[in-house]
């Protein structure tokens, strides 16, 4: 790379950055616009998503299924280019998508190689500049534009886009390398964590029963509290692990869990194996049901609503035999069961971390951001997209869909010209 300047860069050719940069050239097809990745090759986390099928939305998305900054601005940002705008993007590039369970869009192919190749194509057919390889050091204004300093040589560019990514998945390139410059350009970081990580479980304790479950999942519910109050329950599929907890259920209550550690305040998790219903409706039922079938077990009445080895499991952590007889069952030993099918402790030691997250929680603070169009408030000329921003969303596509909405708005309103 030559020394010289150029009109757009944009920092990153994740999914942000790949879909910015054809936003950018096809908003902006006479300005000279350059991709710059470090990796050899671009796209690295999309080919790793989804089990290698690349989960590219989902059909129904709202501010509701994501954390961080504030809701309101994360609504207007994802108006920018709703679901069905992204479909037809898909479309354009040559994928047609497909919905399965929980509203998730899939690639026909079921391939994420091809999407993105589809991308590629994209970046290509817009006339963007992709150079991979290419690692920026650190970057600074200089005289009303930025100055890279690059693995490569130096490069200045009017309007600069940092599509950067958090720390998730460092393997595929996501190093927080972007936190950095972003702050060395007036932004505040929320401190990052791992978010969509599963959890580890400390051994040994008498709520410790996941060893004997590894591979099980259960619907349930997982109360999370912070501080002595409850502050959120979250539904879905848990699965048990060796090491502890996984599944959409596990993964999406990890960022909550990391958080409130972070911030050094006291946090448990309780899980519901009867999701929805409080301790005294599943007493009621329990009593309901002592009355029609007197002679049923233990351990078939709690198999009636949850896995014979999970129903198994905690009636021998209890001290409850599991052949006893609905009949046979005092009151006592009915109440304490019936308190811990509804909030099991889960004695949470950490999250498995970056190497096994798939998105990061925190970034740079979206209150510095304008939400028309991705432009720094503190720094003209400056936009950032994607996992980079202090916006994480639940598992199901969600964090794709942001990344394609923040690189619409960038790329579309991008300006090289000093109109901020």
């Amino acid at each position: 790379m030559t020394a010289g300047r150029t009109e757009i860069v944009i920092v990153g050719a994740g999914a942000a950055g790949l879909a910015a940069a054809i936003f950018a050239g096809r908003a902006h097809p006479h300005a000279r616009v350059v991709l710059l990745e470090s990796a050899r090759r671009p796209g690295a986390k999309i080919l790793v998503s989804g089990g290698g099928r690349c989960n590219v939305t989902n059909a129904l998305v709202t501010d509701a299924d994501f954390w961080g900054g504030g809701r309101p601005v994360i609504r207007r940002i994802l108006r920018a280019l709703p679901v069905a705008e992204t479909v037809r993007f898909f479309n354009d590039l040559g994928i047609e998508l497909h919905e399965e369970a929980g509203g998730k869009l899939f690639p026909d192919s079921n391939r994420a190689r091809d999407v993105v190749d589809a991308l590629l194509r994209g970046v290509r057919d817009a006339g963007v500049d992709l150079r991979s390889g290419v690692r920026v050091h650190g970057v600074t204004r200089d005289d009303g534009s930025f100055a890279l300093e690059t693995s490569a040589g130096p490069l200045h560019a009017a309007a600069l886009v940092l599509a950067t990514g958090g720390c998730s998945l460092p393997k595929t390139g996501s190093d927080g390398a972007g936190y950095a410059i972003a702050r060395s350009l007036g932004h505040t970081i929320v401190p990052p964590t791992p978010a969509l990580a599963p959890l580890l479980l400390a051994p040994g304790t008498p709520h410790s029963i996941h060893a004997g479950l590894s591979g099980v999942s259960v619907d349930s519910e997982i109360a999370v509290w912070v501080d002595g109050s409850l502050a959120l329950r979250l539904e879905g599929s848990l699965l048990w692990t060796h090491f502890g907890l996984s599944g959409p259920l596990a993964l999406n209550v990890s960022r909550h869990w990391a958080r409130a550690r972070l911030e050094e305040r006291d946090v448990r998790l309780s899980l519901n194996l009867y999701p929805s219903l409080d301790f005294e409706r599943v007493d009621a039922r329990w009593l309901r049901l002592a009355s029609e079938r007197p002679g049923a077990t233990l351990r078939s009445a709690l198999a009636l609503d949850m896995p014979d080895a999970v129903a198994t499991a905690i009636l021998a952590a209890l001290g409850l035999p599991s052949d006893r007889t609905l009949a046979a069952l005092t009151r006592d030993d009915r109440r304490r069961l019936v308190h811990a099918v509804t909030a099991w402790p889960l004695p949470v030691t950490e999250t498995r971390g970056y190497n096994f997250a798939e998105v990061t929680a925190g970034g740079v603070s979206l209150a510095e951001i304008d939400p028309a169009t991705m432009e720094s408030r503190v720094c003209p000329g400056l936009y950032l997209v994607g996992e980079i921003l202090d916006v994480d969303g639940r598992i199901g596509g969600f964090n794709f869909q942001w990344a394609w909405s923040t690189a619409a708005l960038a790329g579309r309103a991008v300006s090289t010209h000093g109109e901020h």
